[in-house]
């Protein structure tokens, strides 16, 4: 099992963030990679309980990911499981995301750890996956905020 952090700054208020990276009809402004939709999901991390998102590339390829909202503490932190359900409708072995947002200087402060991250293909993407799609679409989407 592997680890990934991530931190970006972002030019607004942790709760303004806070809002972006935990409201469902924020959440779907900036989850998943360009060139993606969304056809089926329920990315509401402002409550504990299920999540699910359903991910469609151009080529049709379909990748679903799934877990539990563990714990919310607004305007600090947001937890999750992980899981990708297989092709074969299995569940790939579960990790932990705990999204965390503090003040700094210039705006606000987004850490992702990604917790329990398997030791397969997949795994070995995680870190590039959620640098080059959902951090990249989350930085446009928060600039637009405050444009």
């Amino acid at each position: 099992m592997a680890d990934v952090q991530i931190v970006r700054v972002f030019k607004t208020t942790p709760e303004r963030l806070f809002a972006a990276i935990t409201e469902k009809a924020e959440v779907i402004q900036w989850w998943g990679h360009d060139g993606m939709t969304l056809p089926e999901h329920q990315l509401d991390f402002s409550q504990t309980g299920p999540w699910h998102s359903e991910m469609l590339s151009e080529e049709g390829n379909v990748f679903r990911m799934e877990g539990q909202v563990t714990h919310v503490d607004a305007p600090h932190s947001v937890g999750f499981t992980w899981s990708w359900r297989q092709p074969e409708a299995m569940r790939a072995p579960e990790s932990h995301v705990t999204f965390t947002v503090r003040p700094v200087s210039d705006g606000a402060e987004l850490t992702i750890d990604h917790r329990g991250v398997p030791d397969d293909e997949r795994g070995a993407n995680h870190e590039r996956g959620w640098t080059i799609g959902p951090m990249v679409r989350l930085e446009r989407y928060v600039a637009s905020l405050n444009a």
